[in-house]
C-alpha cells in the first residue's frame, strides 16, 4: 500500500516538475533579481489603478505605499554600497506618490539601479566592510538584504492583490 500511494504522489508531481522554471530562477543574483522585479512590475501593471490607494486596516500601508517602499528601500540599500540616491527622491513620497504611472515608474528605476549597480560591482569589492544603522556588513550582505527585502514585499503584495481580487498575472487565478 505505501509504493502505491508514493508512486501515487510521484506521478502526481510529474507534470508539476517538468513545467518550464520562470525566468531567472536558479540563475544567481542576477537572475534572481530579474526574476522578482519582472514580477512586481507585472503584478503592479495588473492592479487597477483605484487599488493602489487600498489598504487591509488603518495605519498599515497602502498598495501604492508597498511599491514606493520597496523602490525607496532599493535606492537607498544600495547607496549604502556606494552609488548615490537621486536627489529628488524624499522619503515622504511613500506616502505621497500614490499614482499608478508614477509608482511603477519609481520601482523600475529603482529596480534598474540595482541592477545595473550588481552587474558592475567586481567580485573583490563584494566582501568590502560598509556600515548601516548600527552595524558593519559587507557589499554583499547589502545586495542579499535588497532581494531578500523584494521578495518579502512581493508576497505582502501578493496578499493585497488577492484580497482586492486581482489574480498575480503568472497564476492560474
Amino acid at each position: 500500500m505505501r509504493k502505491l500511494l508514493l508512486m501515487l504522489v510521484l506521478l502526481s508531481a510529474q507534470p508539476v516538475l517538468a513545467q518550464k522554471a520562470p525566468e531567472g530562477i536558479w540563475q544567481g543574483y542576477d537572475g534572481e533579481w530579474r526574476h522578482v522585479s519582472q514580477q512586481l512590475i507585472e503584478l503592479a501593471e495588473a492592479t487597477p489603478e483605484e487599488k493602489f490607494a487600498w489598504r487591509p486596516a488603518p495605519g498599515v500601508r497602502s498598495t501604492s505605499e508597498v511599491y514606493m517602499h520597496i523602490a525607496i528601500a532599493n535606492f537607498y540599500l544600495l547607496s549604502v554600497t556606494g552609488p548615490a540616491m537621486p536627489s529628488e527622491l524624499k522619503q515622504e513620497m511613500e506616502k505621497s506618490v500614490t499614482s499608478k504611472g508614477e509608482v511603477i515608474n519609481w520601482l523600475k528605476r529603482s529596480q534598474d539601479a540595482v541592477k545595473q549597480a550588481h552587474l558592475a560591482v567586481k567580485f573583490a569589492d563584494l566582501s568590502r566592510k560598509v556600515h548601516i544603522a548600527d552595524r558593519d556588513a559587507t557589499v554583499d550582505g547589502m545586495y542579499l538584504r535588497i532581494i531578500v527585502h523584494a521578495n518579502e514585499h512581493m508576497g505582502q503584495l501578493i496578499a493585497y492583490a488577492r484580497m482586492t481580487g486581482v489574480a498575480p498575472p503568472w497564476s492560474n487565478h
